[in-house]
Parts: structure tokens; sequence; C-alpha cells
């Protein structure tokens, strides 16, 4: 269990994250999401050590989770928005290198990293370098790198960033098949839909503070299961309804341009970034 109890953590006179309180379960996937600047990145930088809070802290597992502790720190492995891989190593040797880091015997490497790569659909490319590899097998071998030490927390930090839509859902299968309920993944991502299709629970951030925490069905819930779309002078307006025949009415009370369709998490991300909410 993830303990974050009044996180926070100041450059000069900017507040990135503003006295922050989250409990994340074991074996949750749970997702940071928020405009740029909200303080996803800054939060992950935090739960991977390579930032320290200004104040509050960190518990894993009812124990503090600083540079020193190494046992806790052992726990967690983090994949970053760059592609932090030498570009002449082969796929085996990044495997291998990470392993040493850890000091995993040779044997356990090879054969975590058989098991991985295969997983991954990599095996067959395991003799190329990084820097022939496409943006999308970077990003599962970042991945697979993560998972050979078997870490109890994962930290993702927008994995998918850049992908093509169809490498997009591959990761989301990965990922799927990896949280097995036992290990931990943190998501933070500009896709929101991606945090819809995969996590359990989202927490939105704006300017360092927690705005919502609750799962997506129920945020979307909260603002209303349906919206109608209209285009009134040249802008979009929505408006949201959490009953299906009133949103109907709405729909054939309005403009021409005007659609019925599923509220997403994305509306809920936008309402809560700033747009006012325009609930009937």
């Amino acid at each position: 269990m993830i303990q974050i109890r009044g996180l926070t953590k100041t450059f000069g006179k900017f507040t990135a994250v503003d006295h922050l309180d989250l409990t994340i379960q074991t074996g949750e996937f749970f997702g940071l999401l928020g405009p740029n600047g909200a303080g996803k990145t800054t939060t992950i930088s935090m739960l991977s050590t390579v930032l320290l809070p200004t104040s509050g802290q960190i518990l894993i597992d009812g124990k503090v989770l600083d540079r020193k502790a190494a046992k806790e720190k052992r726990k967690l492995s983090v994949i970053t928005q760059e592609y932090s891989m030498r570009q002449d190593m082969t796929m085996d040797e990044v495997m291998e290198y990470q392993g040493r880091l850890y000091f995993l015997p040779k044997k356990v490497i090879r054969e975590r990293s058989d098991r991985l790569l295969e997983f991954a659909g990599l095996a067959e490319f395991r003799k190329r370098t990084v820097r022939h590899l496409s943006g999308g097998m970077k990003r599962k071998l970042m991945i697979c790198r993560a998972l050979l030490t078997q870490p109890e927390i994962l930290l993702l930090d927008e994995p998918t960033a850049g992908m093509d839509a169809l490498s997009r859902r591959q990761m989301w299968n990965m990922l799927r098949s990896i949280n097995s309920g036992t290990m931990t993944i943190i998501l933070t991502t500009h896709y929101i839909e991606e945090a819809q299709a995969l996590c359990g629970r989202v927490a939105l951030l704006n300017r360092g503070k927690l705005q919502k925490l609750d799962t997506p069905a129920n945020l979307i819930d909260e603002l209303g299961a349906f919206a109608v779309d209209e285009m009134i002078d040249g802008n979009l307006k929505t408006r949201y309804f959490h009953d299906r025949a009133e949103a109907i009415a709405c729909l054939s009370a309005g403009h021409e341009e005007a659609a019925l369709r599923a509220t997403t998490l994305e509306d809920v991300f936008i309402e809560c970034a700033g747009t006012p909410i325009n609930k009937a």
C-alpha cells in the first residue's frame, strides 16, 4: 500500500504539488490525470525519489520512502517519458545491464529476459540495437527492462507518448496483462481514454491540488452519463444529463447540428480543468 500524506513540492515561489493526500492499495491500477503543470510528473518524481518533497511524506507498506530506504526503493521501478537507453546497445545488452545493476545472477537475467521479450513480442528483434527500434518497440523494451527486477510498484510516466493508435492499444493489452492484482501500477497520461480503459481509480490534479478521486465510472456518473453536443455560433457547447430521456428531449429541441453520445472521462477532465460544468 502507498500512502501519500501532505505531499508538497515547491520550486522557489512556485508550488508544483500542494499538500497531496492519497492512498493507493496494493494491486491497484491507478491514474494521475491533469493538464500540463498539474503536478503529475513531479509526483511521480517524488515517488521514485528523483525529487525530494519540500514537506509531507510517502509511505510504502507503512515505511517512509526516501533515498536511504533501500528496501522500499527496490520495490519500485519507473518508466519515464524519455527513452533512457543507450542507442548502441541491443535488447539483450539493455536487459543484461539492468540485471547487473541489481546484482541478479546471469542465469536469472537470461531466463527473465527470454520470458519478458517473448511476452512483449520482441524476441525476434533482440539483437537489434536501440537506435534501430521503432518508438513502440522502445517503449515495450523499457517496460521489459523495468519488469526484469520484479518490482512491486510500477510507475509509468506517459508510457505511450508518441505511439501510433495500434501500438498504443498493444501497449494497453500488455499493461493489463502485467497488472496481476499484486503489482501496483501508477500511470500518468495525456490520453484520457487510456486512463478510462486501464485504471480502476483516477485522481484529477489541477495546479498541484487534488480535485477529484474516484473510479472513472463514478466520475462520469457524477457529471451525467449522457452528453448532448451542439454547435452554436461556431462553438461547441456540451450539456450533460443523468437521464437519457431528458438528453433526448434536449436533442430534439436543440439545433440541427446536435448529437447525443455517452459521456467520457475526457469530459470530466475538461470540466475539471476549467470549463464551467453545464449540467441539467
